[in-house]
């Protein structure tokens, strides 16, 4: 993977207008847009149109999570509008984490597109302390679905990485020395992600809510 194709920017604004300014502006630092819940209730596929032709690999982060015919035909639209990246509570269960793969997979199928990859949340990084039992059922839950990822935390990538050494890896909760952790229990600096074997990092207001966003991507990519 490139550089810039391990980071994530996380576009969580609800106005297409504005993220298409931050991604625009922060194009040279991230290779992956990361549409929010806000973002794609407000401009739904539009937003992924719009970022797929700025050149971003685009991941929805929509956390799917209801009955498994439910989440395949979502994921199948989702396939099928050139998504790279979807994830899904894998509090869901294997069963219905194996429905979003094989729907997210028919949907790019169908549309001619290269398979996509689907993700599994561990845990939430607000969550906080929770049994160690939680993070191996929910890897194991990804592993047997056929996700091809997980998001977690940085805390949790050695155990998630002795669980499932070949998924990727997807780590938000990122934020530079001296930045606020905001609502993030687990915050981590780039560097200890990448060196904890983060593929992918998700960055969004230690970046997106600097006061020179610019300056703050430099200074985020050179501490990595």
């Amino acid at each position: 993977m490139e550089a810039r194709d391990r980071l994530a920017l996380s576009l969580d604004v609800d106005d297409l207008v504005e993220a298409m300014r931050l991604a625009r502006l922060l194009r040279p630092w991230f290779g992956v847009a990361k549409i929010g819940i806000e973002l794609y209730y407000a401009a739904g596929p539009e937003a992924i149109g719009a970022l797929r032709g700025l050149g971003y690999s685009v991941f929805c982060d929509l956390k799917l999570h209801d009955i498994p015919t439910t989440v395949h035909r979502a994921a199948r639209v989702l396939g099928a509008l050139a998504v790279d990246f979807v994830n899904m509570h894998a509090s869901g269960g294997e069963v219905m984490l194996r429905a979003g793969v094989e729907g997210f997979a028919a949907g790019a199928l169908a549309g001619g597109l290269p398979p996509p990859r689907a993700l599994a949340v561990t845990i939430l990084t607000s969550e906080g302390e929770r049994p160690p039992s939680v993070l191996a059922e929910r890897v194991a839950a990804a592993v047997e679905s056929g996700c091809a990822g997980i998001v977690c935390s940085a805390h949790d990538l050695h155990d998630a990485r002795l669980l499932a050494p070949r998924m990727l890896t997807v780590v938000p909760g990122i934020r530079p020395e001296g930045v606020p952790a905001h609502d993030q229990a687990a915050p981590v600096t780039p560097r200890a992600a990448i060196d904890a074997g983060a593929d992918i990092l998700v960055i969004g207001r230690a970046v997106t809510a600097a006061d020179d966003p610019v300056a703050a991507a430099t200074a985020l990519t050179a501490s990595i």
